[in-house]
């Protein structure tokens, strides 16, 4: 009768890594498991596209401008609290901004204008309030993501 000392000897202290001690059961596992989570992140991606909304959790549902809204966007004036009002027009200035705030005092006071949340297309030569986040620019006098628009006229 061998002690259990003497059975720890006879172990060796260096194991081969490259035993396959995998079973199928373990492999099924993981490949139902796999499936699981791609399933829900497509079902994830599939709601949230149905529902209209956006990174951030903002609501785009209703904005029909047809429907005489007034405001779109954020609520949030804390993230978004710096305001400018002008026209909006097409074109950014060197790669900075996709449109520009056309304001009284000329070029030099555009405000040139990105946004991740409001579909600013929608507002193309209309008078508006936009509320956002001032951002580095290396070309623009003023560069702000816009998180909300009021149309003024």
């Amino acid at each position: 009768m061998m002690d259990n000392k003497q059975q720890e000897q006879d172990e060796p202290l260096i194991h081969d890594f490259n035993q396959k001690n995998n079973s199928p059961l373990l492999s099924l596992g993981l490949i139902a498991f796999l499936i699981i989570v791609i399933g829900l992140g497509i079902g994830t991606g599939y709601f949230l596209s149905k529902h209209n909304i956006v990174p951030g959790g903002i609501s785009m549902k209703g904005i029909n401008l047809t429907n005489n809204n007034k405001i779109v966007g954020s609520n949030d004036l804390k993230t978004f609290n710096d305001t400018a009002e002008g026209v909006l027009k097409n074109g950014g200035i060197d790669g900075e901004g996709e449109y520009h705030l056309v304001r009284p005092g000329g070029n030099s006071q555009n405000v040139y204008l990105t946004s991740s949340i409001v579909d600013m297309s929608q507002f193309v030569g209309k008078k508006i309030k936009v509320w956002g986040q001032t951002q580095k620019a290396q070309h623009a006098g003023w560069l702000m993501d816009v998180g909300r628009v009021e149309i003024l006229n």
